[in-house]
């Protein structure tokens, strides 16, 4: 699933081509909404929530749109190529005068009231890239379960919105411990400065093309996509695990000597090498 900057930058890139515009065109390409039109209607605002992006409208109506895995909205102007993949992938399209906005293989695609928002995202933990961000509450809700492994804890939106796979891992690797390491055991002072380690990444990373974390050059990354390389900090060969029940691809990678905590067992890594080969840096 997409990190939560790549859904913010989604979210100002819908915002700024439509907010204020009337639609000229509306195209759902899903049965439940086939009869839909939204055609004549003030496009208002583009926000995002987590890794939920919310489109409302004049109205008091609401797009609801989750990009998962595959998903993407892309933004076009007048008389220009559509590039975001075969049209039989197209789930809607909203149109202005001088805009189209696409979206591309949307797995959840929901019209609602708006004041029935919370019903989709009323679940989620605090928003990493949200003005009222609050890191308090992230730490208390990941602390709830001391026992569920830090990799898991950190993915689970309830307890804070915004981070996968890509920040996980970083985020584990900077905190010196094992994705699998029981959140209850990360030392006290570490625990107490995650929440803010998450959010200056991902505020750091909002407006960039490339995603960073080890502002070094030509080194995006600490560990993420790199196995089996050398860690760029004590050159053991990065590891790569799956992580969770296996219902998704979950590529967790992690430095064996610079990160403390239980891990898979060695042979267990081995599936990934291959799938994940082509990862960048």
């Amino acid at each position: 699933m997409p990190e939560g900057d790549t859904v913010w930058q989604a979210a100002r890139r819908l915002h700024e081509a439509l907010a204020g515009e009337v639609l000229i065109r509306s195209d759902f390409r899903v049965p439940k909404y086939a009869t839909v039109d939204l055609t004549g209607r003030r496009v208002l605002s583009t926000v995002p929530r987590g890794k939920h992006l919310l489109t409302r409208f004049e109205g008091g109506l609401t797009l609801h749109t989750h990009l998962r895995m595959e998903g993407a909205w892309k933004v076009y102007v007048a008389g220009e190529r559509w590039r975001g993949g075969p049209g039989h992938q197209i789930r809607v399209i909203l149109g202005t005068d001088d805009r189209t906005a696409v979206g591309y293989r949307l797995q959840v695609l929901e019209l609602l009231r708006t004041t029935e928002e919370e019903r989709v995202v009323g679940h989620l933990g605090p928003d990493l890239l949200s003005p009222d961000w609050d890191p308090e509450r992230a730490l208390a809700n990941l602390r709830t379960d001391p026992a569920r492994p830090l990799g898991e804890a950190l993915l689970d939106q309830r307890n804070l919105a915004g981070i996968g796979n890509i920040y996980k891992s970083e985020l584990c690797f900077l905190l010196g411990a094992t994705p699998w390491l029981p959140v209850g055991a990360l030392p006290a002072d570490r625990a107490e400065k995650l929440p803010g380690l998450a959010h200056r990444l991902l505020e750091a990373n909002r407006d960039r093309p490339v995603r960073q974390t080890t502002g070094l050059r030509h080194q995006d990354l600490f560990v993420y996509g790199r196995a089996p390389r050398p860690c760029l900090r004590c050159r053991t060969p990065v590891r790569v695990a799956d992580q969770g029940d296996g219902s998704q691809d979950r590529p967790t990678y992690w430095c064996p000597t610079c990160q403390t905590g239980p891990a898979p067992a060695p042979d267990a890594p081995q599936r990934w090498r291959e799938r994940h080969r082509r990862t960048p840096t």
